[in-house]
């Protein structure tokens, strides 16, 4: 099945002739405000008014900057003046002064050598290790699983594709 997709989803419907609703609304506003004054006011009164009135209804139906109608520019305008804007004071952090206690080097050194000899020889683990047949106390456990002999043979051959593949041996003798 084949959908239409809406392509130009930002662009308003055209309701009003040319116009789109919100425009055809800022006009009639306007067009209302002048008809109103042509009863209220003297002759030279309701041109001015009427000049005035339709060069703000013709601004805010049609004027556009960087793709934002004027409406919406004047609402963020009108935001960026009424809400508070937010100051972050930082504190500047205080210079202290840092003492280096005095460092006994002998001291630390014959410390190091008493925790030393405690530690087991390196190669005499590594010795018992390659040696020994059971597990070495306190540093191995023991694993029988990996101990005992399995009774299943696996092969490992190469596909005609060159891939590897390990499976399950099976003689049928």
């Amino acid at each position: 099945m084949q959908f239409q997709i809406p392509q130009f989803i930002e662009v308003e419907a055209k309701i009003v002739g040319p116009l789109t609703l919100k425009q055809f609304m800022y006009l009639a506003v306007a067009g209302g405000i002048s008809f109103a004054a042509f009863f209220i006011f003297q002759a030279w009164l309701w041109i001015l008014i009427t000049m005035f009135v339709g060069i703000i209804g013709i601004a805010l139906a049609f004027i556009r900057y960087n793709g934002q109608s004027l409406p919406k520019i004047m609402l963020f305008a009108f935001g960026f003046f009424w809400k508070p804007r937010l100051y972050i004071w930082q504190r500047m952090p205080e210079m202290r002064a840092l003492e280096i206690p005095e460092f006994n080097v002998e001291a630390k050194r014959k410390s190091l050598k008493e925790y030393f000899k405690q530690m087991p020889n390196v190669k005499k683990l590594w010795m018992d290790l390659m040696t020994s047949r059971g597990p070495i106390a306190k540093r191995e456990k023991g694993v029988p699983s990996l101990i005992k002999p399995s009774k299943e043979k696996i092969a490992t051959f190469r596909k005609i594709t060159g891939e590897k593949e390990i499976a399950r041996r099976v003689d049928f003798r």
